[in-house]
Formats: C-alpha cells, structure tokens, sequence
C-alpha cells in the first residue's frame, strides 16, 4: 500500500470515529436540553397573569354552563322526625320536568347523592312511572314496586306525591294508578284514594286541638324544622274551628300559637304578638297590622326573617295571596336582620327551602 493511501484510510477512520462520537454528544446534550413536563409555557404575547385569568375564566364559564343544565325542583322528602318537607334541588334539564321529579323520589335512586343530611327518599328504590297531564291533572301510573313501602309511610307517600306534582303550574290534581289500574286506596294500609288528590287534602295533618273535625276546617303553615343553623321550614296542616271564619287570620294565630308541646319543631313568634285590625287584601296582597310583639328587636323595630319567612310561605299559601305586607300599629316603619327597610310587599319565593329562604 501506498503512503498517499495508507495516509488517506487512516484520515476516513479519523473522521468516522469523529462523526459517531459527534453524535453521541448529541444524543447526550438533546437530553439536557428537553422541556420539564410540570412547566407551564406561554403563547407570544401572554403573560402568567393574562393566562392565570383566562383560565379561572374558563373554569367560571363551566360552572354557569353547569348550572344553566338544571333546573331547581322541590322534592317533598321525609327528615329525620317524619315530616313530609320541601328540598329544593339542582336537577338535570328535561322536558319531563314531573316524571323527573316523582323519579327523584325514589329510594336508592338518583336522589342517593343529593339527599340533604337527615333526608329520605319517600318511593321504594326501583319503582318506575309514567306521567299525562292534561287539563290541569297528573295522572301517575306505579309499577308493581310501589306497594313495597312501610305502612307507616302511607300518608307521607301520598302528600310527597301530591305535593311535588303541584309545585308545577300545569298541575293542580292528582290521579294514582298502578300497573294501569286506578286506585281508590293504597295498596298497603288501605288508606281511601277519593279521585283526584291536590294540596286541599293537607300535609304534615296535625289534629291534637281540635274535638270535632267534621266541623272544622284546614289551614297550612310553615314552621321551623331542624336544627339551629340548619333550620329549614316545614309545612303543618292544622284544624281549626268553623267559627273562625277569616282563613287568614286562622293561619296567623296558629303561628303564634305555635307549633305545640312536645312537637320538634317551632315558631319564632312571640306568643304575645297580636293582630290589632282585620287584614286587608287588595290586588294579591294581605296588609296584617301586629302590636309591637312581632319585633324580634323592639329597639331596632326589627322583625326577625324566620317570622317573616313562616308568615310569607303561610299565607301565600292560600288561594288568591301573592304578597303580605307587615305594619305595626299602622306604621311601616319595619327593617329585617339585614337593617333593610319593609316598604315593600313581600313576595313568595319560587321555591322553598333552597337554602337562601
């Protein structure tokens, strides 16, 4: 071999062996230089605080689109000393807004992880429905499932079911079916099913003052459930004589009367507060005029917003009541426990127990 050769076969194996090292170098430094995973980069123009805002912004806009895909709904459920009570809950959006509801009452249902603390679900778990309204009537068809309930639960089944149904503007009666069949009482205790069901036929009933119930008549009123903190207001069915004509004024003297001895529940009423007129009603408003008794704060001439609240659900509970309005000794010069002034009617809520009434 010549020398001109020999020297160039040692130049190419020189500059092979560069070249592979070259790329091991590489290989190496490209590992050096790649990108930690946790780092968070920005587009041109960003900044970390543009990007910090545009996300809380995403994460507020996915919130508000959540809650425009439910629909608040009372759900008449059973508490932990058997009263039949409204929960306002966060449901999906549906077109069967009323099957969707008497669905939600179901025992192990969809209820399950939304049930308040102390709340149960009123239907036996795997009960299923159909529901036609027409003309202002629901008619309910059960499975065969629906028998499977306690018999102590009876009453409570059919307030919750009558109730729910009716917190819905197209509803103003129920019809009960099973299995297609109507009917005429309930299937396990056989308490009589008179046609068509609706909110006159009570809830909660309560009885204990009065002798003769043939000559009586019925009034609903919220009272205060729960426990302190956590109140929630509770609807009372209560008999009252016939000789108290003015329904109005039978509401609010069971309210201060209170809800009774031995009873969990309980008004916020002072005893001694007393009506000073007959209560006026004009244009879906009833005016009542107290004595200064119905201050929660004399001082302050504050009246407390549980009175006001049980007032407002009791009342406009009646037919043809929208509003009340409060004076005291003829004067409007009443504040709530937020010190806001009482120059207003003040309306029902859309629903009850929601947690901000």
């Amino acid at each position: 071999m010549s020398i001109n050769k020999k020297t160039t076969l040692v130049f190419a194996v020189f500059l092979l062996s560069v070249i592979l090292s070259g790329c091991g170098l590489l290989s190496r430094e490209a590992k050096k230089i790649d990108p930690p995973q946790d780092v968070s980069y920005l587009e041109e123009g960003e900044t970390a605080v543009t990007k910090e805002k545009g996300a809380k912004e995403k994460e507020t806009a996915g919130q508000e689109k959540a809650v425009e895909e439910t629909v608040k709904t009372e759900l008449y459920l059973i508490d932990k000393d058997g009263y039949v009570v409204p929960q306002t809950l966060a449901l999906p959006k549906t077109k069967s807004v009323a099957k969707q509801a008497l669905e939600y009452l179901v025992d192990q249902g969809p209820v399950s992880e939304l049930l308040p603390n102390g709340f149960r679900a009123v239907l036996p778990a795997d009960t299923k429905m159909t529901v036609k309204i027409k003309d202002g009537t629901a008619v309910v068809d059960f499975s065969k499932e629906f028998a499977n309930y306690k018999p102590e639960d009876e009453l409570k089944i059919l307030q919750s079911i009558t109730w729910t149904l009716t917190q819905f503007d197209s509803v103003q009666k129920v019809k009960i079916q099973m299995n297609g069949k109507e009917l005429t009482e309930m299937p396990v205790n056989g308490t009589p099913i008179s046609g068509e069901l609706s909110r006159k036929d009570g809830i909660n009933m309560d009885t204990t003052d009065v002798a003769d119930i043939t000559n009586s008549k019925a009034v609903t009123v919220y009272y205060l459930g729960g426990d302190e903190d956590s109140y929630y207001y509770v609807p009372v069915t209560r008999r009252v004589e016939n000789t108290e004509k003015d329904s109005i004024v039978a509401a609010v003297s069971e309210l201060i009367k209170g809800p009774g001895n031995g009873s969990p529940l309980l008004s916020e009423i002072n005893p001694d507060a007393k009506l000073l007129d007959k209560p006026k009603m004009e244009n879906g408003n009833v005016t009542l005029n107290f004595n200064d008794a119905i201050y929660g704060s004399f001082k302050d001439k504050m009246i407390s917003q549980h009175v006001l609240n049980s007032l407002v659900l009791s009342l406009t509970e009646q037919k043809g009541i929208e509003s009340v309005s409060i004076k005291v000794k003829g004067k409007t010069e009443i504040v709530n426990e937020n010190g806001e002034k009482l120059t207003e009617p003040v309306s029902r809520p859309e629903k009850v127990n929601t947690g901000s009434f």
